[in-house]
């Protein structure tokens, strides 16, 4: 699977990734002419903020890039932007590099939620807030966490496979990197689910470090063991999607939804490629995770930290619920994030959205 890659870093507090064609999480394959999101300065007589980018193969990270320019603009936030490309070293120098330039709180969404403490002592060293955008830091010391529950990604995933498949067949599960909370708690959410709710069902782990050759290449190897397969969760459908439905066009598996053979696949991500897929019936569900949301309130709670505001757990005012992660004091917010089907409504105690709702980022918003 080729990958799109960092550009570079133009004048000022421009950064310019390369991103996939539909510019949405991990990279759909494209090639070298690619278009770029540029992040954006955001507001120029704005408070100084510093904002890592995570990755630069990453489709929903370019599309979560675009918006994060504009976001910050409104919320009176300008940005020096760094990229660490999915390495926790690199996040630490270009934290250090932050720090250096007097930015009064830090963006980060670090991959390697264990190894990010060394960045996060270096803030705290110099009493900068930090905002941690999708993952939560093993260890805390975070300001704010804006997220959606992770938890529910794999409990709804498994329902929807559940309740589609009457309890019965064999399911393979993409696992996303188990360094990553995200990782961890979309597995164990969906393995506890499955075992609990519809042990007749076979659950096929295959490990993948957010790796999409390595999805592909573990799914190719159980399709000759396991040929009935019925069934696929994806944790990450930009990072999976292409090559995945790749692999099952060339083994004359990609049967549509409704015909006798087909697999039933359910995402996590909500880019436009998996909406498309949805509408095409070559899969069936995604869980839209609101990349246009997450820069909103990154910028938000990032001002709100330079501001001195403090935040308790309960409702917020934009339909989220404000937790406490019981991990060093840490809050974390958990935006909305639907599940999204071709027709919308009811699967089993499932309430999802149709393809075309407003709202759902991943068609523009």
């Amino acid at each position: 699977m080729k990958t799109a890659s960092l550009i570079g870093v133009a004048l000022g507090a421009t950064l310019v990734i390369a991103s996939g064609a539909a510019c949405t999480r991990e990279s759909t394959g494209t090639g070298p002419s690619a278009p770029v999101v540029t992040v954006g300065s955001g507001a120029d007589n704005g408070v100084l903020v510093g904002a890592d980018q995570p990755r630069s193969d990453s489709d929903f990270w370019s599309a979560y890039a675009g918006y994060l320019g504009p976001k910050a603009a409104a919320a009176g936030v300008k940005l020096e932007n760094t990229s660490s490309d999915n390495d926790a070293n690199r996040l630490k120098s270009n934290v250090d590099t932050l720090l250096s330039k007097n930015v009064k709180a830090i963006i980060m969404a670090p991959q390697d939620t264990a190894a990010v403490k060394p960045a996060l002592t270096a803030a705290a060293a110099k009493n900068v807030p930090v905002v941690s955008v999708d993952t939560r830091p093993d260890s805390g010391g975070v300001y704010m966490v804006v997220r959606a529950d992770n938890r529910a990604y794999g409990t709804k995933s498994c329902i929807y496979l559940g309740e589609t498949l009457k309890g019965a067949g064999k399911v393979v599960e993409f696992q996303g990197d188990l360094s990553s909370i995200n990782g961890r708690d979309r597995s164990e959410a969906f393995a506890e689910c499955m075992k609990t709710r519809y042990p007749g069902i076979k659950m096929i782990e295959i490990p993948t470090d957010w790796k999409g050759d390595r999805a592909v290449s573990g799914l190719q190897d159980k399709l000759l063991t396991d040929p009935d397969i019925n069934g696929i969760y994806m944790q990450a459908g930009g990072v999976f999607l292409q090559s995945t439905m790749a692999l099952l066009r060339r083994s004359n598996k990609l049967v549509k939804a409704g015909a006798p053979g087909h697999i039933t696949i359910v995402s996590n991500d909500g880019i436009k490629a998996e909406l498309d897929a949805i509408e095409a019936g070559e899969i069936d569900a995604t869980i839209s995770q609101p990349a246009d949301l997450y820069a909103q309130y990154a910028a938000f709670y990032a001002k709100a930290a330079v501001d001195g505001r403090k935040f308790a757990p309960g409702p917020t005012d934009h339909g989220s619920t404000i937790i406490d992660t019981g991990v060093g004091g840490t809050l974390e917010d958990q935006l909305s994030a639907p599940v999204v089907t071709r027709t919308g409504g009811k699967v089993g105690e499932l309430d999802t959205v149709n393809t075309t709702a407003p709202g759902l980022w991943g068609h523009g918003g």
